[in-house]
């Protein structure tokens, strides 16, 4: 094999791997200084996202944990025919924030933001408070209510409107316990040196 196509394979299996860990989420997910203190871009990316679309961070980060456990490349389950044989996954969710590829192509229209990545946290952050912004001007779900702005999210704003949530249980529970996470990620933010 030539030195330069050697040289190609190597870049390319560089280029595979992604850099950055390969998608692992920080240690301690339940200690919001924790996770701040072990990624310090991720408090840059949350503060940009709360000046500019109005979202707290600790609603950020409970939603995030809820999506995605703060695991970059975060993609739903295969399903399985005959219960072995793989053919695609759930939905098209993937990254921190688990955006669909419908909602993300929307955000990229909206925002210009061609080159921007659903397991880039800036990217992911800023697709939720774009959205979570987009929830209270047209539903009036103030973004510091993280239970129903995580209700509009999971079922978008026309399942919310239409009450869809309220036949799934299970969703209502989830949703009350992103609201309680976000709650006490507000207080363990308070004092926190990360956060200041």
């Amino acid at each position: 094999m030539s030195r330069w196509l050697r040289a190609a394979a190597l870049v390319l299996l560089a280029a595979s791997c992604g850099g950055g860990g390969g998608g692992e989420s920080p240690r301690n997910l339940d200690d919001a200084c924790s996770i701040l203190e072990q990624r310090p871009g991720y408090f840059r990316a949350f503060r940009d996202v709360e000046r500019r679309w109005g979202v707290p961070v600790h609603v950020q980060m409970a939603t995030i944990y809820q999506e995605s456990k703060f695991i970059s490349d975060a993609r739903t389950p295969f399903r399985y025919a005959l219960g072995v044989i793989p053919y695609g996954r759930q939905s098209s969710a993937f990254g921190y924030s688990q955006a669909l590829d419908g909602t993300w192509d929307e955000y990229l229209a909206a925002t210009g933001k061609n080159r921007a990545r659903r397991d880039d946290i800036r990217d992911a952050t800023d697709f939720m408070g774009w959205y979570m912004a987009g929830t209270r001007d047209s539903l009036g779900i103030t973004t510091r209510d993280a239970r129903n702005q995580y209700l509009a999210y999971h079922e978008g704003r026309t399942g919310y409107l239409r009450g869809s949530y309220n036949s799934k249980a299970w969703l209502v529970r989830v949703a009350q316990e992103v609201g309680n996470r976000a709650v006490i990620y507000e207080v363990q933010l308070a004092n926190c040196r990360a956060a200041r």
